[in-house]
């Protein structure tokens, strides 16, 4: 049977596993929010964690704040992938924008439901990434000049991943009527670089990979630009993970297991500059997520797994 023609929820899952796996996104970011929840409780000295139903309620927050980015995306960047990238779900006739549209519209129903009843306390804080989301989606009103400014376009874009992360670290100080750390900036400002990595790093490619009309920073800057510039992203990350780390007073441990993830995660790209390939590239792409997924981890969700067991 032609794909097209398969009930919605068949057709759905089809779309959800290409563009938006839930099972392997699901877990990366409850270990983002887990971890914005821990290092928040951390740099504050509350032992313990939040309760694990407002962490519940935290994640489908997280969970489906990112999957409306999924779908913005979608919507702004159809005339691209309608021209370039016809092999995509959307442009392929799989899954229609309307569809996505009412998707997008009962997911958000949910959320704000969900938050009224339980969460009250977190909805200005909800209104604002949902705000920033809106903005992007409509390019910040000058889609053509933004456009036309790469570096600009995906630093300004990269502000959502921070935005969330204040939402998700409010599940601590927030639901107790607290005010947010100062120590939490330097965890912010490694969200924002963790996102700059994996979008770097993604888009990577072998001269065989790149496809006309599509961006890649290797396009962009060159095959010895591009990765460069990912490497240097993962080392300014590190640099401010360690920051992050003596904000929290962690031991010295920390500084060399950061440094650790750094010289395993960035060896792929010095690989790739030996050996341009396409299994070289993809390759950079599995280490953004896993640089991504350990820092998350050693800054909040180890420590407090360990504490645990204090």
């Amino acid at each position: 049977m032609d794909e097209k023609q398969l009930p919605f929820l068949k057709r759905f899952w089809i779309y959800q596993k290409e563009r938006f796996p839930f099972f392997a996104h699901g877990l990366m970011i409850a270990a983002f929010t887990f971890s914005a929840v821990s290092y928040s409780r951390i740099c504050r000295g509350k032992t313990g964690f939040i309760p694990w139903s407002d962490f519940a309620i935290g994640i489908l927050a997280t969970v489906s704040l990112f999957f409306l980015v999924r779908i913005f995306d979608e919507f702004k960047d159809r005339e691209d992938d309608a021209r370039f990238r016809k092999y995509l779900p959307v442009p392929r006739g799989l899954i229609s924008l309307k569809e996505l549209k009412w998707i997008g519209i009962l997911l958000g129903l949910v959320q704000i439901s969900t938050i009224v009843i339980f969460q009250r306390e977190m909805l200005l804080l909800y209104l604002i990434v949902l705000a920033y989301l809106v903005l992007m989606g409509f390019e910040f009103f000058v889609p053509k000049w933004l456009k036309a400014r790469q570096l600009l376009y995906i630093t300004s874009h990269m502000f959502i991943i921070p935005l969330i992360d204040i939402y998700a670290s409010g599940l601590d100080w927030k639901l107790e009527g607290s005010s947010a750390h100062w120590g939490l900036a330097w965890f912010f400002a490694v969200s924002y670089m963790n996102g700059l990595v994996l979008e770097f790093g993604r888009k990577l490619r072998s001269p065989e990979m790149e496809e006309d009309g599509v961006i890649s920073y290797t396009g962009l800057y060159g095959t010895k630009g591009g990765v460069i510039a990912w490497i240097v992203l993962m080392f300014i990350t590190m640099l401010l993970a360690m920051g992050a780390a003596w904000y929290a007073d962690y031991s010295y441990w920390a500084y060399i297991i950061f440094g650790g993830f750094f010289i395993i995660c960035a060896l792929p790209g010095f690989q790739f500059l030996v050996n341009v390939t396409a299994k070289g590239a993809k390759r950079m792409e599995y280490a953004s997520a896993l640089w991504t997924a350990l820092m998350y981890l050693a800054l909040g969700g180890i420590p407090m797994l360990i504490s645990f067991w204090q």
